[in-house]
Formats: structure tokens, C-alpha cells, sequence
């Protein structure tokens, strides 16, 4: 599903070059849900946008389902990103004047569906994570975990095969967090690939495999 080869990203900071990612070399199998660990500044955050095709790599190829997707028009790449990668972030990225469902809706919109049929999805998925009763609430009339759970519906809008999840639990109480890992555990169940980075190592025990990454490299945690 997910295939990265010879991965490098630099950065130039202050007129130094800063190497975020180092000739990274790993597979992702389709219905695997993996979690990558390691400090802040490890490069987690870099990886995961580099995989969902946000940030352009220095060198090196990520391919999904054979296909490198930065070999690809920027167009065609974008088309993955709509089609087969949902997001989740840590904090949330919901639009505060939309009610719960618009903001559920607005992928379906991105990506051609009617009003009729936004609605319809974007009901039956916030009624999927217990929402049913607050579609029409801004995020600010929520509490946390439900605006967590608004962004889980939303990156399932569109039915991607793959979740890349950054940090999704940095926001969240140890109660809320486990109750979101089981989500993506779920939802592995339901045929989803799951990639999350985070610097919880209590999350480890609910992956099919976990990565640590140290200073931009990565190693496959036995």
C-alpha cells in the first residue's frame, strides 16, 4: 500500500541545512495500522505530511499502490489526497462558524458529491461516532473529545483507504485517548489503513507494528 524508498527531506534554518528525514526505508501493508514514535523534533510530523503527499521530499520516492506520488502532476497527486488519504491532526483544523455536519460536509463538497449526498454521509458518519444529536453545533459548543470525533467523521468523508493521523492524541485526557486509538482500531477492522505518529509510547500495544524515529531515522520496533 504504502511504499517509501530511500527517503531524505533537508531543511535550510538560519543558513544551516538541517537533514529531517534520513534515507528512510519502509512498507506499510494495506489494513496495517502502524504507529511511529519518537521526541519532538524527531521528524514525525515531516514524515507524516511527506506520506500524504503535502511536503515534497529532498530525495527518494513515496509510493501508494505502486504509484510515486511525487512523480506525479500536481493535480493527479492532489486527486490521491481527495480520494484515498484522510487527515486527522492534533488540533483538529475544524472551521468554527460551520455547524458540526458543514464541517463533515466539506470534503464531500471538495470532491463533487450534491447537498443531498453530503448531508446523507456526513449524518451517518457523525452518527457512526456518537454525533448524531449535534449536527448542528459550532466546535466551540463541543467539548474536546467530540470535536475530535468531528474530525475522525470528516477524514472518513470520503471513504479513504488510508488515515494518516498526526499527533491525534496530544490534545486529549488518557481517558479520550484511548477511546480515539480504539477508533483506529476499529475502523483497521473495517478495512483501513492507519499510520499515526505520536510521542505516546502507550499507544504501541494496540498497532499491528510501530516505528520509532530518533533524529530522522527510523527503525522497526521488535
Amino acid at each position: 500500500m504504502i511504499r517509501v524508498e530511500n527517503l531524505n527531506k533537508k531543511y535550510r534554518l538560519k543558513g544551516k541545512d538541517i537533514l529531517a528525514l534520513r534515507q528512510l526505508d519502509f512498507k506499510i501493508g494495506g489494513g496495517e495500522f502502524v504507529v511511529i514514535v519518537g521526541p519532538s523534533g524527531s521528524g514525525k510530523s515531516t514524515l507524516l505530511l511527506t506520506l500524504g503527499g503535502l511536503i515534497h521530499p529532498t530525495s527518494g520516492k513515496v509510493s501508494i499502490d505502486g504509484r510515486s506520488i511525487y512523480d506525479l502532476p500536481v493535480n493527479e497527486r492532489a486527486e490521491i489526497r481527495k480520494s484515498q488519504l484522510g487527515f486527522i491532526f492534533q488540533t483538529f483544523n475544524l472551521i468554527p462558524y460551520l455547524t458540526t455536519l458543514e464541517n463533515v460536509q466539506v470534503p464531500l463538497y471538495l470532491s463533487g458529491k450534491t447537498p443531498d449526498e453530503q448531508k446523507k454521509i456526513a449524518t451517518q458518519l457523525l452518527e457512526k461516532v456518537g454525533l448524531g444529536d449535534r449536527l448542528d453545533h459550532k466546535p466551540a459548543e463541543l467539548s474536546v473529545g467530540q470535536q475530535q470525533r468531528v474530525a475522525l467523521a470528516r477524514a472518513l468523508a470520503n471513504n479513504p483507504a488510508i488515515l494518516l493521523a498526526d499527533e491525534p492524541t496530544g490534545s486529549l485526557d488518557s481517558t479520550l485517548a484511548e477511546e480515539l486509538v480504539s477508533w483506529f482500531v476499529r475502523l483497521r477492522k473495517e478495512g483501513h489503513t492507519i499510520v499515526m505518529v505520536t510521542h505516546n509510547h502507550d499507544t504501541i500495544r494496540y498497532a499491528t507494528r510501530s516505528f520509532s524515529l530518533v533524529e530522522g531515522s527510523v527503525s522497526e520496533n521488535s
